[in-house]
């Protein structure tokens, strides 16, 4: 094996260890955002709970208005948290996919044009 194909062999295995790592990051920030979006339905649900009760709209009862208190503290804790997680995943991407490039931008590519075929 020559020392030119032994480089491309290396990179491209390091393009492809890349790739997986960006598919897997990706997937943490589908799974982030899937979970900021259940805090803010639980922010919303237990405001809006809250508020009827505080308002009396509905007939006063403490388990109600500590599950409301709950999906309200519980909403800003996973909405938060996750939204850090999805922040330090997207730097993380960012770096990967700016490695990825820059290692494709080193292999010495060959355009391939397609020759018709005579018949």
């Amino acid at each position: 094996m020559d020392g030119d194909n032994y480089g491309e062999d290396s990179a491209r295995r390091e393009i492809e260890r890349l790739e997986a790592q960006i598919d897997e990051i990706n997937s943490r920030l589908e799974s982030c955002r899937k979970f900021v979006l259940v805090g803010r339905i639980a922010i919303f649900g237990g405001a809006v709970l809250l508020a009827v009760i505080l308002l009396g709209a509905m007939t006063f009862d403490p388990r109600l208005l500590l599950a409301a208190i709950a999906a309200v503290l519980g909403g800003i804790i996973v909405w938060g948290s996750n939204r850090s997680t999805a922040e330090e995943a997207s730097a993380q991407l960012a770096a990967a996919e700016a490695d990825r490039a820059a290692m494709i931008g080193r292999l010495d590519l060959h355009i391939v044009t397609e020759r018709p075929t005579l018949h």
